[in-house]
């Protein structure tokens, strides 16, 4: 027996983003998005057809993190009655910031009370959120949770919660052209990851590895492509239905074991998110082998029936994308890994995992990913 649910209602399409004022239905709005140049201009666009914002939040960086969200919440304090709905124009962390002060309406700290202590869930709301999209990858505007950090605690936490799946997810790949490879190439490989560790997951289900298996082979399909026309709309629209379905996959799963390795290797490290949880995948995949079930039929669906294979092509196609495959190019040291695969499988997201920690050494150990040797890159 199995269950699926998802109830943001999406819509799709070159051009959509004229159809947020429709959206917005006359609501008082807060916009939240990025300072660059770009995203000045969608706001200036809404804003001629949809009114003027009560609050825009253009101040949103990457990764976003205790002691900025915490001034930024303060902000919602400033407008009486607060705004109805919230418009998030960006990446997934613009994405999960507006879902933070969705949550929080005002105050940080029944946030972050309800992160560290899991107490206070009766104190947080639910503003809606209507999330745009401009990267093809974090999934977040289908899901109900967001990533919060604490850059000097060196910690990450998951802010989950029912109310929090966006209202409506417009998803217009027009707003994706121009972004440069490195962007394009990891917020794709987040989606592929999103994929592949919603299939090897306890909470897998046959509604979340159909998304997951027409995901993966999207991307795989694509996003070589896309990597050498980056001007491609057709492209820009396959990477972006592919994101899309990732999303819809780990919203009822939950990411696993990669991205649990991922997280201290951005925090101690600084490495972009969509790597972090991607150099792994190979190894992660061959650890698995042998399965079997569903999630096994779904791997060989997606890699065909050699999976000893597909991870070698696998760290074939992030080699030459420029990605590394071991701690060691990302500048972690032998010594840390050891704490950052124990505490991996420890964790929540390791302990979604259907494979063990025994079985995941033993393919790291073949794929020398744990030592100094670093595979040739291409520049």
């Amino acid at each position: 027996m199995w269950t699926y649910f998802n109830p943001v209602k999406i819509e799709f399409g070159a051009g959509r983003f004229k159809d947020l004022p429709s959206l917005i239905g006359g609501r008082s709005y807060a916009v939240v998005t990025y300072p660059d140049t770009p995203f000045q201009a969608l706001t200036q666009k809404l804003s001629e057809t949809a009114g003027k914002p009560v609050l825009v939040f253009d101040d949103i960086a990457p990764n976003p993190d205790y002691r900025v969200l915490d001034a930024q919440t303060a902000r919602f304090r400033g407008v009486a009655g607060g705004p109805e709905v919230i418009v998030a124009i960006g990446g997934g962390s613009v994405i999960d910031s507006a879902k933070v002060f969705a949550a929080a309406n005002g105050d940080f700290q029944k946030v972050r009370r309800y992160l560290e202590t899991k107490d206070g869930a009766e104190e947080l709301s639910g503003v809606p959120v209507i999330a745009v999209p401009t990267t093809a990858g974090t999934g977040s505007e289908v899901t109900s949770w967001a990533t919060v950090w604490d850059g000097e605690g060196g910690r990450k936490f998951s802010l989950a919660r029912p109310n929090l799946y966006p209202e409506t997810a417009v998803i217009d790949p027009a707003l994706m052209l121009g972004k440069p490879y490195n962007l394009t190439l990891a917020t794709g490989l987040d989606a592929l990851s999103h994929a592949l560790e919603s299939i090897w997951n306890i909470n897998a289900n046959p509604m979340s590895a159909r998304y997951a298996v027409t995901a993966s082979q999207i991307i795989l399909r694509d996003l070589p492509s896309l990597l050498s026309d980056l001007g491609n709309l057709d492209l820009r629209s396959n990477i972006a239905e592919a994101a899309l379905c990732a999303g819809l996959a780990f919203s009822n799963t939950r990411t696993a074991i990669a991205h649990n390795l991922s997280y201290p290797i951005t925090l101690g490290w600084g490495v972009p998110h969509g790597i972090a949880c991607s150099f792994t995948l190979p190894t992660v995949l061959k650890s698995v082998i042998g399965t079997g079930g569903f999630r096994e039929d779904c791997l060989k669906e997606i890699f065909g029936q050699d999976l000893e294979k597909a991870a070698e092509d696998l760290s074939a196609f992030l080699k030459t994308s420029g990605v590394g495959i071991s701690f060691a190019d990302y500048g972690v040291p032998n010594d840390s890994c050891a704490a950052i695969i124990d505490e991996a499988f420890a964790g929540e997201r390791g302990k979604n995992f259907i494979g063990s920690k025994e079985s995941f050494l033993k393919s790291a150990a073949l794929d020398g990913i744990l030592n100094d040797n670093r595979p040739q890159l291409v520049p």
